[in-house]
């Protein structure tokens, strides 16, 4: 799951992205990196620009400005097979987006045996071993809608770790889900930081800020206004508009 990465680069740098819909600019020259096996945090107000940011990095979006470069690759270069930059990455959205005519096992193999072309049983070998990893083997059979919100998510992270991503992409993971449910997918989120898995994560959840990232960036209107660890822009930001945010979380 780890992987590894030429010494003294970066996993993932993203310089100068700039974005507009319309006459709207929303990333407005944003610069970031992320070394692997280290967890970067995304926070800011809604319309800060931070799913934008994580859609643009896995090519969803189409940027109008900048690059953005996996393992040194530049991935936003138009000549680039958009499926393969993808199956490098992870990404697990707010909604769960699992198909609810499909068992969870056929909704974790099917990116697997569709665009990577594994066949039926390896695909599914390694689909049961990211279920057991996320705890959830036993709910192989079972559709989506028997299960809880938490499980749901925890399948759609699954789906995403079974091409062994070298970078996961998290946007909002828990927003969707009941408060009595966000504690499982934050404490599996945990776990495979600790493992070694290098995520890029836009959050609302203060406490796994602090207690899991690495760095912290603070977004507003576009730009990353400040970033540090998580005791320096969460405990102690140097920045008015990081401040005026952090108040009102109360």
């Amino acid at each position: 799951m780890t992987g590894t990465t030429a010494p003294g680069r970066a996993l993932l740098e993203v310089s100068g992205v700039r974005k507009s819909f319309g006459d709207h600019l929303v990333l407005d020259g944003i610069d970031l990196t992320v070394d692997s096996h280290r967890c970067v945090v995304l926070v800011g107000a809604s319309g800060s620009g931070k799913s934008t940011l994580l859609r643009a990095i896995n090519l969803l979006e189409e940027i109008d400005d900048g690059v953005v470069l996996l393992e040194g690759e530049d991935v936003t270069d138009p000549r680039q097979d958009a499926d393969a930059v993808r199956a490098r990455m992870g990404m697990v959205f707010q909604a769960f987006n699992l198909f609810p005519h499909m068992r969870v096992l056929d909704n974790v193999t099917l990116a697997s045996r569709l665009v990577h072309r594994v066949p039926r049983a390896q695909a599914e070998e390694r689909a049961m071993a990211m279920l057991e990893r996320v705890g959830l083997a036993t709910k192989a059979r079972a559709f989506p809608d028997e299960l809880s919100g938490g499980q749901q998510q925890r399948v759609a992270i699954a789906r995403s770790l079974v091409n062994s991503p070298r970078l996961m992409l998290l946007d909002e993971v828990t927003s969707a889900l009941d408060p009595e449910l966000v504690g499982e997918v934050l404490d599996l989120l945990g776990e495979l930081k600790a493992e070694g898995m290098t995520m890029l994560v836009a959050t609302h959840e203060m406490a796994f800020a602090r207690h899991v990232a690495d760095e912290v960036c603070f977004l507003h209107e576009g730009r990353v206004h400040e970033r540090g660890t998580p005791a320096q822009v969460l405990g102690d930001p140097v920045e008015r508009r990081t401040r005026e945010f952090l108040g009102r979380l109360g």
